[in-house]
């Protein structure tokens, strides 16, 4: 998976557009399957349709009409299939969760000045914070961080995922050579914290739900939702600093 997402980012248009799209069908199937009561398969794959052809729309017209395509079709899903789904609010709002961070990905990579380089940075970033704060929560163990929601998390997780955060900006800073080393390791860090904070909102929806993964799509892993709930939130707070400052945030100085 990791090498096909390299590839489609550095090639950009169409395929980063058409693997966003990809992974967004896939992740509302599996929202629908977890949210949903019938289990029935049209309705998840309803969800699946609805979620692509917004990302599609987003990426080729504008991000708007992604959005409107995507109220629109939560709209006909829960019209279509109000007997059947117990949670229409949370059919919606984990459709939303999906599509909009699914399209401010490709509005990303499709920025004229360091699209790519953001979107390698993004990356590189989230797999480091994964992979250390696994690493440590799994050696040091300690006192865990929100045990309601997620029993396997602890502060020591949170902190090593932090700690690889900050390492990845500062490089990316110094690859990229146009902004400020301090500032993209201090605006990594903290995104790591946002990155935590979006995979706590799946488990809490998880447990909500009474489900243990979104899906055995990636065996021993889980579904692609459980592997991308952190690049969620991770790429939305990114889209909505690049549009409040009017820029990448690697010419941050």
């Amino acid at each position: 998976m990791i090498p096909v997402a390299l590839a489609a980012v550095w090639y950009g248009a169409p395929w980063t557009s058409g693997l966003a799209a990809l992974a967004a069908a896939i992740m509302a199937w599996e929202w629908g399957r977890l949210v949903g009561r019938s289990r029935r398969l049209v309705d998840d794959l309803l969800l699946a349709v609805i979620a692509a052809l917004s990302v599609v729309a987003g990426a080729y017209a504008a991000a708007w009409l992604g959005l409107v395509l995507a109220a629109l079709g939560i709209a006909l899903q829960h019209r279509l299939g109000r007997d059947r789904n117990a949670a229409p609010l949370w059919t919606a709002f984990g459709l939303v969760w999906i599509i909009v961070p699914c399209i401010g990905f490709v509005w990303l990579r499709d920025a004229p000045a360091h699209g790519a380089a953001t979107v390698y940075w993004l990356l590189a970033l989230v797999w480091a914070i994964d992979t250390a704060a696994y690493a440590a929560g799994r050696t040091l163990g300690g006192p865990k961080l929100a045990p309601r929601i997620s029993p396997k998390k602890t502060w020591a997780g949170l902190l090593g995922g932090v700690l690889a955060a900050v390492i990845i900006g500062a490089i990316a800073a110094l690859v990229v050579g146009t902004g400020s080393v301090g500032q993209l390791a201090l605006l990594s860090g903290v995104l790591a914290i946002v990155e935590q904070i979006g995979d706590m909102a799946e488990s809490f929806a998880k447990r909500r739900f009474g489900a243990k993964d979104s899906s055995n799509l990636i065996p021993g892993h889980g579904g692609l939702l459980d592997r991308l709930d952190g690049m969620l939130a991770v790429v939305l707070a990114v889209v909505i600093l690049s549009l409040v400052t009017g820029g990448s945030v690697l010419t941050w100085r």
